[in-house]
């Protein structure tokens, strides 16, 4: 089966900041359930975990009309420190050894990403307040300034204005043609 790729680790975390799952009994294993109209998604994301993988994504019905296509890795020890970096609290938070780089945050944004008119909002309603400020901190060392912005009764990230152009440059690279639409 081998050992996760620098590329691999850096998906596991964009996904994991965004609709990714985890669980763990002896070892760990991943999640990944994403709509029907996602599709290409889920299989770009299959095609790059496929080794730790042993059936390929699903399609189920998810509720009434509705239809989603799912996957799950094999469990395993790799996937261990994601597990307790991500869930040390029972729930899922923010590590304090996040390495948030292009690519995570690429998948990250397709994840749980959106524009709004010039700007981007990053959906990141489930963090607490204090994870949220953490994530604030990492889009800052990649030279992305934010803010924390009201939805609702909760709280999401969203991009200054002056940021928007560099984290276009860097998650354009990363970003598969059916997502691109995301995009300001």
């Amino acid at each position: 089966m081998g050992s996760l790729t620098g590329e691999q680790k850096s998906i596991i975390t964009g996904k994991l900041l965004g609709d990714g799952s985890l669980r763990r009994k002896l070892n760990t294993l991943l999640e990944i359930n994403h709509s029907y109209k996602q599709k290409d998604y889920v299989f770009w994301q299959y095609s790059k975990l496929k080794n730790f993988v042993s059936t390929p994504p699903k399609i189920r019905k998810s509720g009434v009309n509705r239809f989603s296509y799912r996957f799950t890795t094999v469990s395993f020890s790799d996937l261990n420190p994601f597990y307790e970096g991500f869930y040390s609290k029972g729930s899922k938070s923010i590590p304090t050894t996040l390495n948030l780089n292009s690519l995570s945050l690429a998948v990250w944004f397709m994840d749980d990403g959106s524009k709004s008119r010039s700007t981007v909002y990053l959906n990141t309603q489930q963090f607490s307040y204090g994870d949220q400020n953490k994530l604030i901190l990492a889009l800052c060392n990649l030279g992305l300034y934010s803010s924390l912005n009201r939805d609702k009764s909760y709280l999401r990230i969203r991009l200054l204005k002056k940021s928007v152009y560099r984290f276009k440059e860097l998650v354009a690279p990363y970003m598969i043609e059916s997502m691109l639409y995301k995009l300001p």
